[in-house]
């Protein structure tokens, strides 16, 4: 545990409805110090760190490496899965899935002041995730997406617009999201995205993302 983070956090401001680009970093092709350096140096709203099938001791180095990076900045820092581990490093927060601890439970550990988003996969689920007062939900996949070793069915643009009808609180479009579909999630009227794979493979990350922010600034408000 790093006790200076978590004297040094300010009370993270609500999440805003419409933010944009939601970066996710697992496994970057640059490197996980350099990746997040660009997204603070490009002023992308949240850095989430996902590291799958790693146990958290394990990933609290690289936790705290971009807990030091995000400090102070305009990107919020999350861990993505564990509560305890978000907690120790001093992050503005967590994101979890619907088979993990229940969001209460979740906020017991992170405090009242942290970030809690909630993945959904069909309006059902939005609807019932919304109930629970996470400041964020996760929406999809919109598309097929290699990201994960089991994926949620993919909800398509309309089940994306459904989904989006449905939330009551501000919300997050992911899966199989790139520089080639984006506009027409954009389109969709969706106000904010995650871009995985496209900016993590990227041998260029400061180029990657400077088209993504231009893209995300077509969003309908």
């Amino acid at each position: 545990m790093s006790i200076h983070y978590l004297q040094t956090k300010v009370n993270c401001m609500p999440v805003k409805a419409h933010f944009g680009f939601y970066a996710i970093l697992t496994a970057p092709l640059r490197g996980y110090e350099y990746c997040t350096k660009v997204l603070v140096d490009a002023e992308v709203p949240f850095v989430q760190l996902r590291m799958k099938d790693v146990s958290p001791g394990d990933i609290l180095p690289t936790a705290q490496l971009m807990r030091r990076i995000t400090l102070d900045s305009n990107t919020k820092f999350i861990v993505n899965d564990y509560p305890e581990l978000a907690r120790d490093c001093g992050a503005d927060g967590v994101h979890i899935g619907q088979d993990d601890m229940p969001i209460h439970v979740v906020r017991r550990i992170v405090g009242p002041d942290a970030i809690i988003g909630l993945s959904t996969h069909s309006p059902d689920q939005t609807k019932a995730a919304c109930a629970l007062g996470p400041d964020y939900i996760g929406i999809g996949p919109v598309f097929p997406t290699p990201t994960k070793r089991n994926p949620d069915p993919v909800i398509g643009i309309d089940g994306m617009r459904r989904m989006l009808a449905a939330a009551t609180v501000p919300a997050v479009v992911i899966g199989g999201i790139d520089l080639s579909n984006v506009q027409q999630v954009l389109d969709a009227g969706a106000k904010n995205f995650c871009m995985v794979r496209q900016f993590t493979q990227s041998e260029e990350p400061e180029k990657t993302v400077a088209e993504i922010l231009r893209l995300s600034r077509t969003a309908k408000c």
